[in-house]
Order: structure tokens, then sequence, then C-alpha cells
């Protein structure tokens, strides 16, 4: 099995970890914007140490890319900011596992922007797999009420912020791949800290300094929270470096699209650890969702 394939498979492993603990924070602990920082700042000390250490155990010198880099990297990190956020609201609407399976939009928005903005190809079969999957979010999303008794669909604000959510998912894989790339080195673990000791902690600053503006008391209750948090940001780093790693190996649609594994992990956990029911028609779209990732990773 390719190394890309299982680098995906293990950031969707520790992803859905991370959304867990995420989850749990946001429901009373810590509003959306609190949960989203405690995912970022708990993670960035952790990341710079292990590139520092990675980079002296191979004994080289860490030069930090040009402009395009920082562009790339910073305009993915704001996305990533915005869609985290958005996923962190829509858990309080749906169930764990559909509000996953929400966000996996993101594969066929990435595909389309990869194209427009890296010119990442897909072959015809590659892309009648992610539209498979794409079939199946389009059944959860038809499929399950939303809270207060009004019914799912494309028009409601749960499936709204989980379309959003894909596509800021999209803009950063897509500008998280670009920036990789623009590292000078063929080392792809080091190209992927690099880029990743960039991005979280901009994304630590900004977002602080947002919360500290706007929700005041919000970065006191991160810290009080650390005993939770501190496990989201170590799993975050898992997720991470896994993802970003990926993406120097592999188009970022093919990624995301293996990465759809987690759709099956957020189930079991939503079922485990939450108590929450997956209906039939769930399951069905769930279904649709494994032929797709199947199918990738053969074609991979």
């Amino acid at each position: 099995m390719d190394t890309w394939v299982i680098l995906s498979v293990a950031a969707a492993a520790f992803q859905t970890l991370r959304f867990m603990v995420q989850k749990s924070l946001s429901m009373g602990t810590l509003s959306a914007g609190g949960a989203t920082l405690a995912r970022f700042v708990y993670a960035a000390p952790v990341v710079i140490l292990l590139t520092a250490l990675y980079a002296v155990s191979l004994g080289v010198s860490v030069t930090l890319p040009d402009a395009i880099f920082w562009a790339y990297a910073l305009i993915g990190g704001l996305a990533q900011i915005l869609a985290t956020w958005c996923v962190v609201a829509l858990f309080s609407m749906r169930n764990f596992a559909v509000g996953i399976t929400f966000k996996k939009t993101e594969v066929i928005q990435t595909a389309l922007i990869g194209l427009i903005v890296l010119g990442d190809r897909i072959s015809g079969a590659g892309l009648a797999a992610i539209l498979i999957g794409l079939a199946g979010v389009m059944i959860l999303s038809l499929g399950t009420p939303a809270r207060g008794g009004a019914r799912g669909g494309f028009a409601d604000r749960a499936a709204l912020l989980g379309l959003i959510s894909g596509g800021l998912f999209a803009i950063s894989a897509v500008g998280y791949r670009a920036a990789t790339l623009e590292v000078a080195s063929d080392d792809p673990l080091l190209r992927a800290g690099l880029t990743l000791c960039v991005v979280t902690s901009a994304q630590t600053l900004g977002l602080g300094l947002w919360l500290r503006l706007r929700e005041p008391g919000q970065i006191s209750r991160v810290w009080r929270a650390r005993q939770q948090a501190v496990w989201m940001g170590l799993m975050g780093v898992g997720g991470s470096l896994c993802w970003f790693t990926a993406f120097t190996l592999q188009n970022a649609a093919y990624v995301f699209a293996v990465g759809q594994v987690e759709v099956i992990f957020s189930m079991l956990a939503s079922v485990l650890f939450f108590r929450e029911r997956i209906t039939a028609r769930e399951y069905s779209g769930i279904t649709l969702l494994t032929v797709s990732i199947l199918a990738l990773v053969m074609l991979g």
C-alpha cells in the first residue's frame, strides 16, 4: 500500500479522536472559537519542538521559504480556522457521525480548487469514485432532521455549515499542499513539519487576538480546560503531520478522499462514546462513502 494512503488513514484516525475531544469541550466548557483555539494553541509548541529535533537529527539548517510560501500557508491557515469553527458549531445541530460527513464535501471541492490553483488532475475513475462519495453525503444531508424538529436538507443551517466547512477545508488543503511544495527540501516530513510550524503559530496568534477582543475570558477558559484540551492538541499534531506529509506526496483531492475513512471512525465514536443513534438512511450514505474510499485506494 502506498505511503500516502497509510498517512491519510492515520490522519483520519487522529482527526476523529481530536473532534471527539473538541465536541466535548464545545458543549458547555468552551465556545466554538475557544474550542478552535485550543486545537491550535496546544499543538503549536509540540510541532515546533518536534520539527526542530528532526532537523537537528538530519543535520540540516532550516531556511524559511519565499513570500509565495507564506501566502499559501497563511491563506490555508485562515481557511482552516474558519472551517474548524463551522464544524464545532455544527456539532450542536447534528450527531457526531453525520456532522463529520457533511464536512466531507471537501473532497470534490478540493479536486476543483486543486485543478484551478495547482493544475492537479484526477482520472476519470478517480472522479467517479469521488462522486460516489458525494452521493453518500447527499443521502445523509437529506435524511436527518435538524435539531428542533425541522427536516434536514441542503437548505437548513446545519447543512449549510457543513458545506461551507467543506469548501474552507478544501481551500486550506490546496494552500497547504502548495506551501509544502515551495519548501526547498527533498524530505517530505521536514517540508510538512516546517509548513505546520508556520501555520499553527500564525493560527494561535491570530485567533488568540480575535478572541481577546471579541470573546473576553475565553482564553482563560481555554487554559483552565488544559487537562482535556492538551489531548486535542496532541491528536491535532499527529493528524496534521500525517495530512501535510501526504500532501507532499499526492494530489490533495485523493488524500482527502481516502481520508473519508474518518466517517467510519466517527460513526463508531458516535455510537460507542456519545450514545447517538445512526439511522438506516445514514448507514446507506456511509456505505456509499466506504465504496468510494475502497475504490480510491485500489486506484492509488
